[in-house]
């Protein structure tokens, strides 16, 4: 793709960046208020039978992540016009799902100037080791490598570790209001733990709250997984890696079911995101159907998603993600 095409494209999408207030609004009545019913419903369920409540608490999930997308676009400044609206609300939002609003933003702006940048990997990303970087590990090396490219720790153990070790710290050279946020969000998910725990009960509190936390972490880690990790993505060295190319190529449209989608706040458009971080999520469907070259772009459904769980590394000489399996074949 030239770079005149390039620039094309960002200009066809340029008019649906920018919020729209009433659909922000609608989008927060529409999230916060199914969420704390679903919570308040699961809760009550509790009485009855706890088969109850674990159908409740996946749906309560679901929300929780489209609560994220909100926090996501508030991170961008996408999702109000004013950038202390976005600043509030994103805090807010960062306190449901347990993200520091500033801590997550910085670490976020920077795997979108970086991804797909084979020299600039390690900050907002999933850790990917190229075949020769994974071939030169020790055996140590190779094995925290397999054993965090695991489904069931990445998906599984991988919220437990988000949530209460990565998120509730500062990176060393934080600036003081990343920091002071941090705190801020801190202090704030404890106090509500410990005032619902009052409220409510501990034991009943927590049969709520960890199910929905565990199971909206795993959506959520899947979707970003997902979204970069797909057979022919995007991976190139400095010299070579071109913004466009890395949205377009690298990251997916990720065709979900309607309901799933509007679930999601339409984050499958991945593509569009990337393009344009300034576009609001309630405008990338527009955004993809509106722009042509957009059609063609890196296309998976729910069944070919799953086959992203077999692709382990990064194959610079075909320029295609492989497994484990394939190694043996790749040495000879």
């Amino acid at each position: 793709m030239s770079k005149q095409l390039q620039r094309n494209l960002k200009k066809q999408v340029s008019p649906y960046e920018g919020p729209d207030l009433k659909s922000s609004i609608t989008q927060l009545i529409t999230t916060f208020i199914p969420f704390l019913l679903l919570w308040f419903l699961a809760y009550q369920s509790l009485s009855i039978s706890y088969f109850i409540t674990l159908p409740i608490t996946i749906l309560a999930a679901f929300f929780l992540v489209r609560m994220f997308i909100i926090f996501h676009d508030c991170c961008h400044y996408s999702f109000f016009k004013n950038r202390t609206a976005n600043k509030v609300v994103g805090t807010i939002t960062g306190i449901f799902t347990l993200f520091p609003f500033s801590q997550w933003q910085h670490d976020h702006s920077i795997h979108h100037a970086t991804s797909g940048n084979l020299d600039k990997r390690g900050t907002g990303d999933i850790w990917v080791l190229t075949v020769d970087e994974y071939l030169a590990q020790p055996l140590w090396g190779k094995i925290k490598y397999r054993l965090y490219r695991n489904p069931f720790i990445m998906f599984g153990l991988g919220p437990i570790y988000q949530f209460l070790i990565k998120n509730r710290f500062n990176k060393p050279g934080a600036r003081r209001p990343e920091r002071i946020n941090t705190y801020l969000t801190n202090v704030a998910i404890v106090v509500l733990i410990a005032l619902f725990c009052w409220l409510l009960g501990t034991v009943p509190f927590l049969l709520v709250q960890v199910p929905i936390f565990l199971i909206s972490g795993s959506i959520g880690i899947w979707l970003f997984y997902v979204q970069h990790t797909f057979e022919d993505s995007y991976y190139e060295k400095n010299d070579e890696w071109e913004y466009v190319m890395a949205a377009v190529e690298g990251s997916s449209f990720y065709k979900l079911p309607k309901f799933l989608q509007w679930l999601s706040g339409n984050i499958g458009y991945h593509h569009v995101h990337h393009l344009s971080p300034r576009v609001p999520n309630y405008k990338l469907e527009d955004a993809h159907n509106n722009t042509q070259p957009l059609q063609h772009v890196p296309t998976i459904t729910l069944s070919t998603s799953l086959k992203s769980l077999k692709f382990r590394l990064w194959d610079t000489q075909a320029k295609k993600f492989v497994g484990f399996n394939q190694l043996s074949k790749l040495q000879k």
